[in-house]
């Protein structure tokens, strides 16, 4: 099999070129790769690079993600989350390969309190969110074998996360206070590639498994809640903090404006990926916890 990663160097990506690599041979790329272009606004050339490798499988887990910078790049963010994966479902129905894509809970509205189903009305409150929505339709309108994945509230032990930061600001400020009233459930990037490896594999060898699909750990958090299970992880392997667990201020969304306004129901029902390939999804804590430990331990 002959898989081509896009966005080898973001969060997702890194972890995909680790649980890709049993399934065939992959052509791992980002936006400064030279011998093939993985830039995806560069649309010519996108469509050049999987004509000539002719992958199996194309996963994209490259994005325009910067939420609030879109508001003021709109054409940016289109062109990289829309128009791209546009041009990838064109040439992987060409070539009879399966795309795999991320996108986000940034799709809904945020309203309520029940689990989003990958069947909810869709209402997106950003830039960001209508772009990668227009991203999802063009794949679906293609005709592609696709599998795309919602999810929310990514991060890693690589680069920069929520938790980096809480631990950050705890360290260096005498107070903290965090949002409390969107919810949603921190996915590690790790779990998304194992699952995605997983699905691929599924899907080879039971096409009608295309669509799309909500993919987060079990359970719901705030970010208050989050910070707070951060620090006390932290505090509890003995790293010396500014700001206590039990100090860190809840405030309203309103108390933070930003330029990209947030869902404040981010949570995903995850019951149809579960169904359809046969997976348990573990509990947010546990991969959280596991990232706190690879990142105090540097």
């Amino acid at each position: 099999m002959k898989i081509l990663l896009l966005g080898k160097n973001g969060q997702v990506g890194w972890e995909l070129q680790r649980s890709l690599a049993p399934l065939g041979q992959v052509l791992a790329l980002d936006s400064k790769s030279l011998d093939y272009c993985g830039d995806l606004s560069d649309l010519q050339g996108l469509a050049a690079t999987v004509r000539r490798f002719a992958p199996d499988v194309i996963v994209n887990a490259a994005a325009y993600t910067a939420v609030d910078k879109a508001e003021s790049e709109p054409d940016q963010a289109l062109r990289v989350n829309a128009e791209a994966p546009a041009v990838l479902a064109a040439e992987a129905l060409k070539l009879n390969a399966l795309l795999v894509h991320y996108s986000t809970d940034y799709v809904f509205a945020g309203d309520g309190e029940t689990p989003w189903q990958e069947s909810d009305p869709v209402g997106p409150l950003s830039v960001y969110g209508s772009t990668k929505l227009a991203g999802e339709r063009a794949i679906q309108s293609s005709g592609c074998s696709h599998l795309i994945f919602r999810t929310s509230w990514v991060y890693a032990a690589r680069g920069n996360n929520f938790a980096k930061t809480m631990l950050r600001l705890a360290r260096e400020r005498d107070s903290l206070n965090v949002i409390d009233d969107q919810f949603g459930t921190p996915t590690g990037a790790d779990l998304l590639a194992d699952v995605t490896a997983h699905a691929i594999r599924a899907t080879r060898q039971q096409p009608h498994l295309s669509g799309v699909y909500h993919l987060a750990p079990a359970g719901e958090t705030t970010w208050y809640r989050y910070a707070r299970f951060v620090l006390e992880q932290a505090h509890a392997a003995g790293v010396q903090l500014q700001v206590s667990p039990a100090s860190v201020g809840a405030i309203a969304t309103a108390a933070y404006p930003t330029p990209a306004k947030r869902p404040a129901n981010s949570r995903l029902n995850t019951q149809k990926l579960q169904s359809a390939f046969s997976l348990h999804l573990p509990e947010w804590q546990d991969g959280v916890a596991r990232m706190l430990i690879e990142t105090l331990e540097k």
